[in-house]
């Protein structure tokens, strides 16, 4: 079957929106790990401008009284929104905490990171849109594909508004985790529709059951350790908030036991992938599609065990958080685009390429 050229250009957009995603999750990633979320205290400018400050003579005057009076009217309006669906608690503790209105001082690296990080964002955003336009070259024959590329361009709207909330509450961890997880869906919707797009029209291979089984385990426990490694990452952020910044070498031992439960989950991890390579070897052949996936997110496990050991025995370097967070998702991914394609694959090539 004859893909046309308005079909193609959906699946490279599509994929340089995916490419795009894992970059920008990287970018998150060295923004988090550099302490520079509150570099822009204001969104979606930065210090009230397109094009960030680069040294404090530049700065708007009387910039901290300015951004806390927003960020505080903020934080009300979004403290009714959690009344409103039952999150009484959490909205309590916004509107108690005093840490949230302290405001950061102008730091010219920390500014330019988070910038960066904001027009990765930015241009994902309008990639996302394109797919959606051009997704409806399917219209009639996959709606599917047009509906979760809308869906996706909703949650990407959410997930920006989401970003001023984390920025107007000082990055609240439990605000900065939805912000994290959410990325991951907008990763499986884009992800979805790609193989969507290039599966259409191709004839399915069936693949044993214990495969399917073990390959759903597979990416179930991964999202389990994300979310751990996420709590993790908040409960050293509180140690050093604690110890003012100080004394790094003490943040993961002051970390209690949710840093031993990460690190076990990452070991089952590791087994649950042994065997899942195993399956996908003896099931596809050196050159199919399903075991150069496979093959690439085991690689990918390797060198995020490499990161763990970095930050568990070298007190944090930031450059193995990011590649931590990156590695994690590239994993997540890895999996889920398998799991995929063990539903649907080119009939006697073991894939499409």
């Amino acid at each position: 079957m004859r893909t046309s050229a308005s079909k193609i250009r959906f699946q490279k957009i599509n994929l340089i929106a995916i490419v795009l995603l894992f970059i920008l999750i990287l970018a998150g990633g060295i923004v988090r790990s550099t302490g520079s979320g509150m570099g822009c205290p204001d969104w979606p400018k930065c210090f009230g401008r397109y094009v960030p400050p680069a040294n404090a003579s530049q700065l708007p005057k009387d910039y901290k009284e300015k951004y806390i009076s927003g960020r505080a009217a903020k934080n009300l309006r979004f403290a009714k929104t959690l009344d409103v669906f039952g999150y009484g608690d959490l909205a309590r503790r916004i509107r108690e905490d005093r840490s949230i209105l302290v405001p950061e001082e102008f730091n010219a690296a920390k500014t330019w990171t988070e910038y960066i990080n904001r027009l990765i964002g930015a241009l994902s955003g309008i990639l996302l849109l394109l797919t959606a336009v051009f997704s409806f070259s399917y219209r009639g024959e996959c709606n599917l594909i047009s509906f979760l590329s809308i869906v996706n361009v909703i949650l990407v709207g959410f997930q920006g508004w989401l970003g001023s909330i984390v920025v107007s509450t000082n990055l609240v961890s439990w605000i900065v985790t939805v912000h994290t997880m959410l990325a991951l869906g907008i990763l499986i919707l884009s992800i979805s529709t790609y193989h969507l797009a290039r599966a259409y029209g191709k004839h399915k291979l069936n693949v044993g059951p214990i495969t399917h089984v073990v390959t759903v385990f597979a990416l179930i426990i991964s999202v389990l350790q994300i979310a751990f490694g996420t709590g993790v990452r908040e409960k050293i952020d509180a140690v050093a908030s604690h110890l003012q910044g100080g004394y790094r070498e003490d943040w993961i031992g002051n970390a209690g036991a949710i840093f031993v439960q990460h690190r076990d989950i990452a070991i089952l991890v590791l087994l649950v992938n042994v065997v899942l390579y195993a399956l996908v070897r003896g099931t596809f052949s050196r050159h199919s599609l399903q075991q150069q996936i496979m093959s690439f997110t085991f690689l990918m496990i390797m060198l995020q065990i490499v990161t763990g050991i970095l930050l568990s025995y070298w007190s944090l370097p930031p450059a193995a958080q990011a590649a931590h967070i990156v590695l994690a998702s590239l994993i997540f991914g890895g999996q889920f685009y398998l799991m995929l394609n063990l539903y649907q694959s080119a009939k006697g090539q073991g894939g499409y390429k």
